[in-house]
């Protein structure tokens, strides 16, 4: 998927070229160690590196034949080099090839998606920190409940997109590991020494125990993080997609010069980025799912999995690519209405502060219940009238009997409710 938000083409890493490039690098890497303990002829591993050059189209014409990816490839390379490719692939099985070099793949994937989540927790910093005191209505079930601040809203998913970078970078860690144990992880004609010797050349770190191939376990729980960022994809951008609502008008997407929202109607703005964010993390999950599927091997390996692998790991690393740096795109051009959200903030005449009055009144001597029904009754009257919860509660003579219009106005106050926010901003950024 290669588009104007991607600032890394993944696409690239995980192209074919590129899949024959890590082989290549695995069973070159492999040869060398062979030379190294006097089993293959001295020099091979560097004429084969200096002498071959990969054709994707000539292996894939190959495996037309031999049914057979590695075996096309291997075969590819010694049609160039017949006397070199002698030990090529010597003690080793094709799994160990490909997962290897799918651990390399991963690698430079999940640097490129690192670096979209940095970029992505500076903006959200920026935001918060731009906005910490800046007031809104916070809700519950959509439903207004007490004053947060705009800022306070980025924090949350500052801090959210933090824990999941270091679950993430946890993820890619565990999948930095390749095996060259052979055909069912015995070293039969192998052995940990030079396992551990080609795969330390290669940054990568030994799988401790294999069978034919890597434990699917680590492909599963990368997926699964990278889902779980997608599902916080989703939650800011429906959060937005609600801000954005013509009753609430509280902040907008970028909308361009010449952008259009309706083919039928010209004055529609509508939140089509974050909507689109919101259905391709159902993509996300689809991915997690399949590599679930593919823990579940028969025996020491069968090859369910890869065929899946093949479209799950590209498709996931690109389209969280994508999804990051569109989000971050569209978080540097919402346009934020503070004088909106004081507006909705002050509507009904300050009843979010509804559980200060109840405190009050109950500070006042009230049993619980009692002062709960005078508050709800009023509080309710505001809503369904349009009319001032204030003004209600000084003319309620329940109420008049333990609180005065002043303690009333004292206590219908947003600086109450957030005289907080900095002691929850020094906790999340220090």
């Amino acid at each position: 998927m290669i588009n104007r938000y991607s600032r890394t083409q993944l696409s690239e890493i995980w192209s074919e070229k590129t899949r024959y490039e890590k082989w290549f690098l695995v069973e070159v890497e492999y040869l060398r160690a062979l030379e190294e303990e006097g089993i293959a002829e001295k020099g091979s591993a560097d004429i084969i590196a200096e002498s071959v050059a990969l054709n994707p189209s000539r292996i894939n014409e190959i495996e037309e034949t031999t049914r057979h990816d590695v075996i096309a490839f291997l075969t590819h390379i010694e049609e160039q080099v017949p006397s070199a490719s002698r030990f090529l692939h010597f003690g080793l099985t094709s799994s160990d090839v490909l997962d290897t070099g799918l651990a390399l793949q991963v690698r430079e994937a999940s640097t490129a998606i690192d670096k979209d989540l940095a970029d992505l927790l500076e903006v959200l910093r920026t935001l918060a920190l731009a906005n910490k005191d800046v007031p809104m209505i916070g809700r519950t079930h959509g439903i207004h409940a007490e004053p947060v601040t705009a800022g306070l809203f980025f924090a949350h998913y500052y801090d959210e997109f933090r824990r999941h970078r270091e679950r993430f970078n946890g993820a890619a860690e565990e999948m930095r590991a390749g095996k060259l144990s052979g055909a069912v992880g015995t070293y039969a004609y192998g052995s940990p020494e030079r396992e551990a010797k080609v795969l330390k050349r290669l940054g990568l770190e030994p799988a401790a125990v294999t069978t034919q191939i890597i434990h699917r376990e680590r492909h599963a729980n990368y997926l699964n993080v990278i889902a779980l960022i997608g599902a916080t994809v989703e939650k800011l951008s429906l959060n937005i997609r609600h801000h954005q609502r013509t009753e609430v008008s509280e902040m907008f997407e970028p909308f361009g010069r010449g952008q259009k929202g309706s083919s039928a109607m010209p004055h529609k703005r509508n939140p089509v980025l974050s909507e689109n964010l919101c259905g391709l993390a159902r993509l996300l999950r689809s991915y997690a799912m399949t590599g679930l599927e593919n823990v579940a091997l028969w025996h020491e390996r069968d090859i369910s999995h890869s065929s899946a692998e093949r479209i799950v790991f590209p498709d996931a690393t690109i389209l969280l690519d994508f999804m990051l740096a569109r989000l971050d795109s569209m978080l540097k051009g919402l346009a934020i209405k503070p004088e909106k959200m004081r507006e909705n903030l002050e509507r009904y005449g300050g009843v979010i502060f509804s559980e200060g009055v109840l405190s009050l009144l109950i500070r006042k001597g009230l049993k619980r219940q009692e002062a709960y029904r005078i508050v709800q009754r009023n509080a309710l009257k505001a809503i369904e009238t349009g009319g001032d919860f204030a003004k209600l509660l000084m003319e309620d003579d329940d109420a008049g009997k333990f609180v005065s219009p002043e303690e009333i106005n004292e206590t219908i106050d947003a600086g109450h409710s957030l005289r907080n926010i900095d002691a929850i901003f020094k906790r999340i950024f220090g």
